[in-house]
């Protein structure tokens, strides 16, 4: 049995955090590391997964811990997925922004059939001004 460790507050490098994501399917701008640096300095509830020092999976949230919590990335490594990474990830970001706060997400269109399963409840009270870059 595998044995990984969960970190919360430690922020990894950006190589293995770009490693995490173009493995696991999420369209981050991995090309650009500097982008991907400040979505983190920027960001205050990171979680991730790691196994033998190797990071496998990560969440990235912005929370005020009281109220409102947008869970901004949610990436586990292609060959680790379907192992319940992703699902304790979140179950520990909601443990971290207590019951008085509400985790709040978009989806890829490739996840949507996966949120519900683990607990999600889908609105259709959002609205959202995409991004041009």
């Amino acid at each position: 049995m595998k044995s990984i460790e969960f970190k919360i507050g430690v922020v990894p490098k950006t190589s293995e955090i770009i490693e995490v994501y173009d493995s696991s399917g999420i369209k981050r701008p991995t090309k650009d590391s500097d982008r991907i640096t400040k979505m983190y300095k920027n960001s205050n509830l990171i979680i991730s997964a790691w196994l033998n020092n190797e990071l496998i999976g990560i969440s990235r949230a912005i929370t005020d811990f009281c109220y409102a919590c947008y869970l901004s990335d949610l990436a586990v490594k292609s060959e680790y997925q379907k192992e319940g990474i992703g699902k304790r990830l979140i179950e520990l970001t909601a443990k971290e922004i207590g019951k008085e706060t509400a985790l709040i997400l978009l989806s890829a269109p490739i996840a949507m059939e996966y949120y519900p399963k683990i607990g999600f409840e889908k609105v259709e009270n959002g609205f959202i001004i995409r991004r041009t870059e």
